[in-house]
């Protein structure tokens, strides 16, 4: 399914993004393993998010779906996930596979975890090496997956210095580390996102945190909370920058986490000369949350500060484009991390944005983005759902339509992105 966008005129409205992905995720997990009946709401409606709830039913959680966006998941205890020899499909949720990884190392049955094509091509030996220090034994294909957890492995906790920043692998540890003897410390290169740490303590768990470092202790329980899921910061992106690039453009956003290890881009599109108000700061189910309220304004391009790269890894194609259309030049650095996502996001933007005319230099670890003007033109996603509603954003200021290939995959973080899009002033359709 391809996408065609094209300019439109100005950007008005409220846009109530969906929930939280990381947050839903994280939500079930410790939901499924907590003594008594937690209630979720704001839950993602996204294919990612689903199938995380659908491997957990396998496990034998029961889990209810009272209403779109609500989750009531009767805990099955510490201990009393069930094991099954179906393989356990992740789809394309590496935050999914990777959570689980860790989950499942301290079970007594084996596990097979498996995805699609997008997600078998991921590299997991970043967080199976640390897992397999900690006592736990995968085996993967050449690092990649599927991955076979073996049950029964006694795990002990330990101290561990992450190479590279990364949430995912920091949670899967973390999640490990509930059923491991003695304690595990997780040390950062730069801080991540702490959503699972957060979560851990309002499930019951006791857990020291700070920017960079997190411990816990093996031993206790969970006790069932509800959740309030905050609406995804990463998918309000698509919009914030709509709205910035898009002459005479406002758009407010409710309640939208404002994690600060989530809001890098939100820093990054200010220091561009972005016109982005925060009100009505608050605080849901542990998470900050704000209205957020942009306004169309010229950008320029910056030097982007590094220590900004872990707290918008997943904002970067939406960067990219702001970069394109900016003043000047943008330079990014130390952002090797985005090779590795569902596609390699530098080649995949760098070549996006070459096919509609725009001038940029890949470098190892980032880019250096000339902006000016753009036009129309044919891009691929490589089934990357961030990438295509990026380019969705790109086609309402390119002079010609952007046809973008294969946009199915969005469903996996942002169910009803067209839709949404279109409300508030976008020309998207279903290309033909």
């Amino acid at each position: 399914m391809d996408w065609s966008s094209r300019a439109n005129g100005p950007l008005h409205g409220s846009v109530r993004v969906p929930g939280d992905k990381s947050v839903s995720h994280r939500a079930l997990m410790l939901a499924a393993i907590a003594e008594g009946d937690s209630h979720i709401r704001g839950f993602l409606e996204g294919e990612d998010t689903r199938a995380t709830a659908a491997v957990l039913a396998q496990l034998g959680v029961r889990i209810d779906t009272p209403s779109s966006g609500e989750r009531v998941v009767h805990g099955a205890g510490l201990h009393g996930l069930r094991g099954t020899t179906q393989a356990l499909d992740c789809g394309n949720a590496g935050t999914g596979m990777r959570l689980l990884a860790g989950l499942l190392a301290g079970q007594a049955f084996d596990s097979t975890l498996v995805g699609d094509a997008s997600l078998s091509k991921r590299p997991m030996r970043r967080v199976t090496g640390p897992l397999a220090l900690m006592g736990a034994r995968i085996d993967t294909h050449d690092g990649l997956p599927p991955l076979h957890v073996h049950g029964g492995q006694p795990l002990q906790g330990i101290r561990y210095e992450l190479p590279v920043a990364s949430a995912q692998v920091k949670s899967a540890l973390l999640l490990a580390g509930l059923y491991a003897a003695g304690d595990t410390e997780i040390i950062e290169p730069h801080p991540t996102r702490d959503y699972t740490e957060r979560m851990l303590a309002a499930f019951g768990w006791p857990i020291a945190f700070a920017p960079g470092r997190a411990k816990l202790s093996g031993g206790h329980v969970l006790r069932a909370t509800d959740v309030e899921v905050p609406a995804d910061f990463s998918s309000a992106a698509f919009f914030l920058v709509a709205a910035s690039i898009v002459p005479g453009s406002v758009l407010r956003l409710p309640a939208v986490g404002l994690n600060p290890r989530r809001t890098g881009l939100l820093q990054a599109l200010q220091l561009m000369g972005a016109d982005i108000a925060v009100e009505h700061r608050r605080e849901a189910g542990g998470e900050p949350v704000g209205d957020l309220v942009v306004r169309h304004a010229p950008l320029h391009g910056v030097e982007l500060p590094e220590a900004l790269v872990p707290d918008m890894i997943d904002e970067f194609p939406a960067l990219f484009v702001a970069a394109a259309v900016a003043s000047g030049t943008t330079v990014i650095r130390g952002a090797a991390e985005l090779r590795v996502k569902e596609s390699d996001r530098i080649a995949t933007m760098a070549a996006g944005l070459r096919a509609l005319g725009a001038t940029i230099e890949e470098t190892p670890d980032g880019a250096i983005i000339h902006g000016g003007r753009l036009g129309g033109g044919t891009v691929e996603s490589h089934l990357d759902h961030r990438i295509a509603m990026s380019f969705a954003v790109a086609g309402l200021v390119a002079a010609g339509a952007v046809r973008i290939g294969d946009c199915s995959h969005v469903a996996t973080s942002f169910p009803g992105f067209l839709e949404l899009a279109n409300g508030c002033g976008f020309a998207l359709q279903v290309a033909p």
